[in-house]
């Protein structure tokens, strides 16, 4: 489940919680997720995404999940380092959030996020949500890989 440093598609997945992290990269996979890299905490991600930002030959994420529990602005936090990063204007960030109430959404968009989800405690839910997830990238892909 680890693509950083590879020239492969893949997610990076920012959770400090680990058994979430499993359960939606699980998710995420029978979604049809490319590779998903789970980077544990916002120190490990700052640190990894920051040297892929940095080598212009580097594949970045085509897509930064951050879910980030240590407080209440953590996601929030984050991604506005993420923006402020070499060049992080370049990453497509979701960010999941406790609810979809316009206000906690409105907070992370302003923040940078491209996209707002909402962790959810049932699993058919959690599961719609991913598969949302995933779709969102795949509508955000860029084809310019592919042709002459």
């Amino acid at each position: 489940m680890d693509a950083i440093g590879a020239d492969q598609p893949f997610m990076a997945l920012v959770d400090d919680d680990s058994h979430s992290a499993r359960l939606m990269i699980r998710m995420l996979l029978a979604h049809g997720a490319p590779s998903v890299s789970w980077l544990n905490g916002e120190a490990l991600a700052t640190a990894e995404i920051g040297k892929l930002l940095e080598d212009d030959s580097a594949t970045i994420p085509g897509l930064v999940i951050v879910d980030l529990k240590g407080s209440s602005t953590a996601t929030r936090d984050f991604i506005v380092k993420l923006r402020g990063m070499g060049d992080g204007r370049a990453l497509l960030i979701a960010a999941i959030a406790p609810s979809q109430e316009r206000e906690t959404r409105d907070f992370l968009l302003s923040a940078g996020a491209d996209a707002v989800f909402e962790r959810q405690a049932d699993i058919n839910f959690f599961r719609r949500e991913a598969a949302a997830i995933v779709g969102f990238w795949v509508r955000n892909q860029h084809l310019d890989a592919v042709g002459t």
